[in-house]
């Protein structure tokens, strides 16, 4: 695609938590195929600030689809059209000349908007809080092959752990579930020994921790897969389901 780019963008504007938000809409023009979203995003906002207005907040820091902070909702998808990839990553040739682009904040109960298109995640890092760890002493580190475990559930936990806790699953879900973040954090400790010590505590702590912030059940439409930018399994949900029904039957917690 050659040649730049004139856009009309409606962005979510709200001043603070306590505010009523409302759409408003800004013109770009001469925006490069090349640039990010973020890149263009940086543009309308020096455009904003030339003229004496308020620039447009919204979450950014690694730009390399680590560190899951650029947050966008954009025509309606999480992150965008592309799939497998973070706002950060995507780039403005996924865009035609003259297009609308709808902008907007995650939207669930658990994430409230903060201004503009952040929003307060914090209920993942309570959650990981609440056990998605070990505290087992473990001294020295050990020999890679100290403690055998096979290739299959490495490479299952590896793939849980690479959940960047961005929220696009929540935000996909029509019940702004959790269960697919909060899966990918219990696979991957549930699935190695290290985590087998805490596994009951783990999970009951976590699902509990989970309810408590106000996420809504798992709705079993698949959306959260769809829309994740690591493209975490639901096998992952289906496997806390086993682990919270198997600490629920033998619980000391009753």
């Amino acid at each position: 695609m050659s040649g730049n780019m004139n856009l009309t963008l409606k962005v979510w504007r709200q001043k603070d938590e306590k505010s009523k938000g409302k759409i408003v809409d800004y013109q770009v023009k001469g925006i490069s195929p090349d640039m990010s979203f973020l890149e263009m995003f940086d543009v309308l906002n020096e455009d904003i600030i030339k003229k004496g207005e308020t620039p447009i907040a919204f979450d950014h820091d690694c730009r390399e689809g680590i560190c899951g902070s650029c947050s966008m909702h954009i025509n309606g998808r999480p992150h965008g059209p592309k799939s497998g990839i973070t706002t950060c990553q995507l780039h403005m040739r996924s865009f035609k000349d003259g297009d609308t682009i709808v902008v907007e904040p995650w939207r669930a109960a658990a994430f409230p908007v903060l201004k503009d298109l952040v929003v307060d995640r914090s209920a993942f890092d309570r959650i990981i809080q609440s056990g998605g760890f070990i505290s087992v002493n473990t001294g020295e580190a050990p020999d890679a092959n100290a403690i055998p475990i096979p290739k299959k559930y490495a490479d299952e936990a590896f793939d849980a752990a690479t959940c960047i806790g961005c929220g696009a699953c929540v935000a996909a879900c029509k019940n702004s579930s959790a269960m697919l973040f909060v899966s990918a954090k219990i696979s991957q400790l549930a699935l190695l020994p290290q985590g087998e010590a805490e596994a009951k505590q783990r999970v009951e702590s976590m699902i509990d921790q989970m309810n408590e912030e106000g996420f809504g059940a798992c709705s079993n439409t698949g959306a959260c897969t769809a829309e994740c930018p690591k493209e975490i399994s639901q096998v992952n949900i289906a496997r806390l389901n086993r682990e919270y029904i198997s600490a629920k039957l033998t619980s000391d917690n009753v």
